[in-house]
């Protein structure tokens, strides 16, 4: 099809999640890489107390000295209004109220094209209680988990330590703590109820940790190459201080692993997408260990900043940021 005018694209940042910040980032890299010979991005901003409005032209979307970006002022405006003239939305918002289907269910009833995954599949993947199920009833392994609303009378005597605890619905690890024994546990909940009203407590997979980004091209879910997470230092996990402030973390590819193992995780990557619904992109994370694959998790909008894995597993696939974006965009319509 042969375009005579530029795509108008709504470029959605921020949001009322605890993950507003990084939507920031990245936006700001969704913004210095759109193709502007065929898009025409507009940034729209949603703060943190759920106000829509154009930013204000100086605007900082980047980590600045260890500072996160937020989005504060600007012209205050409906979530209609923010959508007229444009051709389709790229909300990247992270977390409740962004990715867990409420966004994209204002776009289904105003008619407006978004990039991303629907109403459902947005909502289950973002309540790992929910997906995990599902993954299992696809034939993929999980972590042994239990879920509780409350620091009282929690139950644990049938997981082995250590034990992950973590918000059901959340990202970027937030509110996340490893608990090596049972006196640790009601505080770590604590804190996750206070990102969540419902929490999950996993035994945790000693392994290697294996990520897989699932991309539709042509209509088609695809699987990238593979990035396995390490940590450096003194983090105990993948925590948000390794993933976004600290330079810890370092993102390697497992060449290593056997060939029938590499293939098996793509497939079960791209099975989990599929299980669950989902459209446009995903990044879905695994664990290796003795021989056995287990899934933690799918991201429906994973971290969208040049660094983060997603655009760096399609890096390793010959897919430039700029490409991504482009085909992301046009999965969307």
């Amino acid at each position: 099809m042969k375009l005579t005018k530029k795509i108008r694209v709504g470029v959605v940042a921020g949001g009322q999640s605890s993950e507003h910040e990084i939507s920031c980032v990245s936006a700001g890299g969704v913004l210095s890489a759109i193709d502007r010979d065929r898009f025409e991005p507009v940034l729209i901003g949603i703060t943190k107390q759920g106000q829509w409005v154009i930013p204000d032209k100086n605007q900082i979307l980047t980590i600045v000295d260890g500072v996160l970006p937020e989005i504060k002022g600007g012209t205050e405006i409906m979530a209609e209004e923010g959508m007229e003239g444009l051709d389709l939305l790229f909300p990247i918002l992270h977390g409740p109220y962004g990715e867990d289907g409420t966004f994209q269910g204002l776009c289904e009833m105003l008619g407006m094209p978004y990039v991303g995954s629907g109403v459902l599949a947005s909502a289950v993947a973002m309540d790992k209680s929910f997906a995990k199920p599902i993954f299992a009833a696809h034939g993929l392994n999980v972590a042994d988990g239990v879920v509780v609303t409350s620091s009282n009378d929690i139950d644990v005597s049938h997981l082995k330590f250590p034990l992950f605890v973590k918000p059901s619905s959340g990202g970027s690890s937030r509110g996340t703590s490893k608990v090596k024994s049972g006196a640790d546990i009601k505080s770590a909940v604590e804190e996750a109820l206070k990102f969540d009203s419902k929490v999950l407590i996993e035994s945790a997979v000693v392994g290697r940790e294996i990520e897989c980004a699932v991309l539709e091209i042509n209509g088609v879910a695809t699987a990238s190459p593979l990035a396995e997470i390490k940590i450096l230092g003194n983090h105990e996990f993948y925590d948000f201080e390794a993933k976004y402030l600290d330079g810890s973390t370092q993102i390697v590819s497992p060449h290593d692993l056997p060939d029938d193992v590499y293939k098996a995780i793509q497939e079960s990557a791209v099975k989990a997408f599929q299980g669950l619904g989902c459209k446009g992109l995903a990044r879905v994370d695994f664990f290796y260990a003795d021989g056995k694959i287990v899934i933690n998790e799918i991201n429906t909008m994973p971290g969208f900043t040049q660094t983060s894995v997603f655009p760096k597993l399609w890096q390793q696939a010959g897919t430039s940021y700029s490409k991504l974006i482009t085909l992301l965009i046009e999965s969307a319509f």
